[in-house]
């Protein structure tokens, strides 16, 4: 592991410790000492500190050498000491992280102005730099932490001399003000493209006020670099209590924003000053429960040798479905969630309300938002017993491992559930049981891939499996996502692996869908565009700073303007009808998120009747 960082970093998610700073100082070391010496004078502290943060499930150990370079030690009378600081900062957090972790090199600022502002010149503060990063490497650091840079150049001097003195991974990382600028007014998207032209490895932000100003500044950097992010933010603004500055987020709060940094785009989270074991524990639940440190499982794309894969059905003979798909209608998909317990019967009369309205079919979640439902499947079943009505499944990649998933599939398949919305499924960490374990042993392109050869007659592996299914594929797609170019290499995957349709989160931006449709135009499938009446301005924010859909400042005023109840619910309907009447022409259809209520489905359905238009 420790000769791949960069390789797992382009993988997966991986979590960093927390503040050392803090942690030496609820250990009652006194601020006007070097912390860096404390790898001498206090080794055994130092080292517990690192234990801690192993426990609590950090995969990367920083060393205790922040400040440890010549100017900074130069206070203390420590300037010659420079080597043996840093080498006993890496031998005290190699000692806990063994094999399995890395180790960091932490880089800070020198602490003083340079130049023209200051009296020390940038080839003086390379100098320092390169020193402390050979003492760093040559005591065998898997990776450089750069952090708490307010001073772009100043960072680009220590990026030349780390390139300087070494070839380990560098991580470079700016601290930021309440504007989501560089202390010397650099913006982050600036300071990132600047980085990225520099030859830092991963790029982002740490320390700065808190979780919530980094979060807007980190999407600004996903837009300037394709490079690997990283976000460690303090735990909020300290306050003055009783004398003592003290860091007032809780962990569970810092790991939600673990989560949006992630749908950012960062692939290295972790904390900074106020952060502790605790604030990294509830990090390293919510990054397990949604990318474990293995490896999926991989599913073969092609017939073992021996054995004839088979042509699968066309899409138009698989479903009613795909059949109107095929034919270019404008279909309309209505979602009911399944029951949280075992009587169906107000769903199934929904799903009656919507057959006699013309809904196409009805979209069925798998477990949304990770809270235990009755399954989709059975729902599904007992649907197809009553009504005309095709139900579309949603399956997800979360609760059950590949072999469950292909029986399930199979006995879906014997059963007449033939249409389906592939996903990778929420992390049990937003549900009602949040310690409950995550399988994730494929994605949904994984997943993709493992349904397309059933209906080729393999199996996941390549085998025959005797038969064939006749599922029609669906899988879903951000129009607005934060990373974008992420997204459309996920969509294109999907595409490839065989999907026959997709489903967009929900749509309150034509541009912005018309824009995915453009860059999309090249691998197009038909396009079932989601449509939510909103109900109150707090859900659009909600919908806007949470589930990180696109809400366009328009759509916000017009429902601040509504003020609340009745009339909000009544100017998000008209919203949603505005979006639906805007989708013809552009999509294949439409699919009505509303949450038990029946009667704006209704009011939704007649606004998309008119005249068939061919399908995007």
């Amino acid at each position: 592991m420790r000769r791949k960082f960069l390789d797992e970093v382009a993988q997966r998610v991986i979590v960093g410790d927390g503040a050392m700073g803090t942690m030496l100082y609820a250990r009652g070391m006194f601020i006007n000492r070097s912390y860096d010496e404390l790898n001498l004078s206090a080794a055994a502290v130092v080292k517990e500190i690192h234990q801690v943060y192993a426990h609590a499930g950090a995969e990367i150990l920083e060393t205790n050498t922040f400040g440890a370079n010549a100017v900074a030690l130069e206070k203390y009378g420590l300037r010659e000491q420079v080597a043996r600081i840093n080498r006993a900062g890496v031998e005290l957090a190699r000692a806990c992280a063994g094999d399995d972790l890395w180790v960091a090199g932490a880089i800070g600022p020198l602490g003083v102005y340079l130049e023209p502002l200051g009296k020390l010149s940038f080839a003086e503060a390379r100098a320092a730099f390169q020193e402390q990063a050979e003492a760093l490497a040559a005591a065998g650091a898997d990776l450089l932490m750069l952090e708490t840079f307010g001073q772009v150049a100043e960072l680009r001097e220590a990026l030349a001399a780390v390139r300087a003195a070494c070839t380990l991974p560098v991580v470079a990382q700016i601290t930021i003000d309440d504007e989501g600028r560089a202390l010397d007014g650099t913006p982050a998207a600036d300071a990132a493209r600047r980085l990225d032209e520099w030859g830092a490895d991963v790029i982002g932000i740490n320390c700065s006020g808190g979780p919530v100003g980094m979060l807007e500044a980190l999407e600004q950097m996903a837009q300037a670099t394709s490079r690997p992010l990283i976000a460690q933010p303090n735990a909020g603004k300290p306050r003055s209590v009783e004398g003592r500055n003290l860091y007032m987020v809780s962990p569970e709060y810092l790991a939600d924003y673990a989560r949006q940094f992630i749908a950012a785009g960062a692939k290295v989270v972790g904390g900074c000053c106020g952060t502790t074991p605790e604030h990294i524990k509830w990090i390293r639940n919510y990054v397990r429960s949604t990318s474990p440190g293995k490896r999926r499982v991989a599913v073969a794309t092609a017939a073992r040798p021996g054995i004839a894969a088979r042509e699968p059905v066309p899409a138009a003979e698989r479903s009613a479905l795909g059949r109107k798909l095929a034919e270019g209608r404008f279909v309309t998909l209505v979602e009911i969630l399944p029951p949280r317990g075992s009587d169906a019967s107000r769903e199934l009369r929904s799903a009656a309300f919507f057959e006699q309205h013309g809904a196409d079919a009805i979209n069925i979640p798998d477990g949304p938002r990770a809270n235990a439902r009755m399954s989709n499947q059975a729902l599904a079943v007992m649907m197809r017993a009553r009504l005309a009505i095709e139900p579309v499944l949603h399956y997800c990649c979360r609760d059950r491992n590949v072999i469950s998933m292909q029986s399930d599939l199979l006995g879906g398949d014997a059963l007449g559930l033939r249409n389906l919305i592939l996903i990778t499924g929420d992390p049990p960490k937003l549900g009602n049981y949040p310690d409950a374990t995550a399988v994730f042993d494929v994605d949904a392109i994984g997943l993709t891939n493992l349904v397309h050869n059933l209906n080729r007659g393999l199996d996941l592996g390549g085998n025959a499996v005797g038969g064939q299914t006749s599922f029609l594929i669906g899988v879903g797609a951000n129009p607005g996502a934060v990373n974008y170019e992420e997204e459309l290499r996920r969509y294109r995957w999907k595409v490839e692996a065989g999907a026959d349709y997709v489903v967009t989160q929900p749509v309150f931006d034509l541009a912005l869908l018309d824009r995915f449709l453009a860059d999309t135009a090249a691998h197009r499938i038909p396009l079932i565009a989601g449509i939510w009446p909103l109900t109150s301005l707090r859900q659009a924010e909600f919908m806007q700073n949470e589930l990180r859909v696109q809400v366009p400042e328009a759509v916000l005023e017009r429902m601040r303007g509504a003020r609340g109840g009745d009339a909000a619910k009544a100017e998000g309907l008209a919203i949603a009808e505005e979006m639906v009447r805007g989708l013809r022409g552009r999509a294949a259809g439409v699919q009505i998120s509303v949450l038990g209520r029946d009667e704006a489905a209704a009011a939704l359905l007649r606004a998309a009747r008119g005249p068939e238009v061919g399908g995007a």
